[in-house]
């Protein structure tokens, strides 16, 4: 039997396989998936960036790429549809708009930093 470590999504899943002379022989995967080891360098910066001046309204990225430039300032008030950050995806630049009006209370990235869709961008009162 052969132990293997399977990352999906950002979960290690620990799979075991049979050795056997069978070309058909099933894998067994363990029932329960353990918690994988966060190895993405930018994942605590993100986590400790808006402890501070954190808002309740997340602004997030509607797809991966990297943070072009910054549009809005921290404290800086802004309406719906105001662009807060640009992001570039495949060869686009998209803008990361406010999803309400409000104040800006962080940026939580700079740029140059690559993104996954879904991270927390900004935060806003």
């Amino acid at each position: 039997m052969k132990s293997y470590t399977i990352t999906v999504n950002g979960t290690a899943y620990e799979v075991t396989v049979e050795e056997t002379g069978s070309v058909s022989a099933p894998a067994a995967a363990a029932p329960a998936p353990k918690a994988a080891p966060k190895a993405a360098p930018k994942a605590a910066p993100k986590a400790a960036a808006p402890a501070s001046g954190a808002g309740s309204v997340k602004v997030t990225a509607g797809t991966a790429g990297k943070i072009v430039r910054i549009e809005a300032k921290v404290g800086q008030s802004v309406k719906a549809g105001d662009n807060i950050i640009i992001l570039e995806a495949m060869k686009m630049e998209i803008p990361v708009v406010a999803p309400q009006d409000g104040t800006v209370a962080s940026i939580d990235v700079a740029p140059g930093d690559a993104v996954e869709n879904g991270d927390t961008l900004a935060t806003m009162n």
